[in-house]
């Protein structure tokens, strides 16, 4: 280990996902224990208590691990931060999540942190990081992806709105902008989990509860 951040033999930072991914659990636990399917507090505070809770772990070093094969067992946890937050349910789609929730994608927060990495080494050509960066040799194995793999920066806001655009979600139709956030973010817990369902499409309902095999019928 070395600064927070877990080393295994091929850089690979599998254990160190996987021990991120089980204190953003551990952390959204506590999240939840704020929010109820009716009740409890508002999205604003659930929002605000979820970046600086379960996020702050998520992303820590992000720059360093963001292009490992196992991020996904991050983004699964972050998925779960971002429904208490808006009060859906687990069949909802994944792009619903972060327009409810008013936060950019993880794999866009992720790109944004390392845009901004890049841009502090190539500022300051004195750190011994910088020649590794910009002047650096040849990779030896084609399997890998380092930092300066991807150089070009992103305008996180302009490629949500392409993804969103480009995404078959239900209702769709609803939400021009995903980067606008959402009205009702002080709305009683009840009024904005029942308000998100019906945009999402994925309630308690009969229609639901029988295709989830809970129910005998759909009437």
């Amino acid at each position: 280990m070395y600064l927070g951040v877990t080393l295994d033999r091929t850089l690979s930072y599998r254990q160190h996902l996987q021990k991120s991914a089980a204190k953003v659990k551990s952390r959204n636990n506590l999240l939840s224990k704020l929010a109820g399917s009716t009740w409890g507090a508002n999205a604003e505070t659930l929002r605000t208590s979820a970046l600086a809770h379960c996020y702050t772990v998520a992303e820590y070093c992000s720059p360093v691990w963001s292009r490992s094969a196992y991020t996904n067992a991050v983004d699964a946890q972050l998925n779960a931060s971002m429904r208490l937050i808006s009060g859906t349910l687990r069949t909802t789609q994944l792009p619903w999540l972060p327009v409810l929730a008013n936060m950019p994608p993880p794999h866009l927060r992720r790109k944004a942190a390392c845009d901004k990495l890049l841009h502090n080494v190539e500022l300051l050509p004195d750190w011994s990081v910088h020649d590794d960066v910009f002047n650096h040799t040849a990779p030896r194995l084609s399997s890998r992806k380092p930092i300066w793999f991807d150089m070009i920066p992103v305008d996180v806001m302009a490629r949500w709105r392409s993804d969103w655009q480009s995404s078959s979600v239900v209702n769709k139709h609803l939400v021009c902008d995903p980067t606008v956030r959402p009205p009702g973010f002080n709305l009683h817990r009840s009024t904005w989990s029942m308000w998100n369902r019906f945009h999402t499409g994925q309630g308690c309902c009969a229609a639901n509860l029988h295709k989830w095999h809970i129910a005998p019928s759909d009437k």
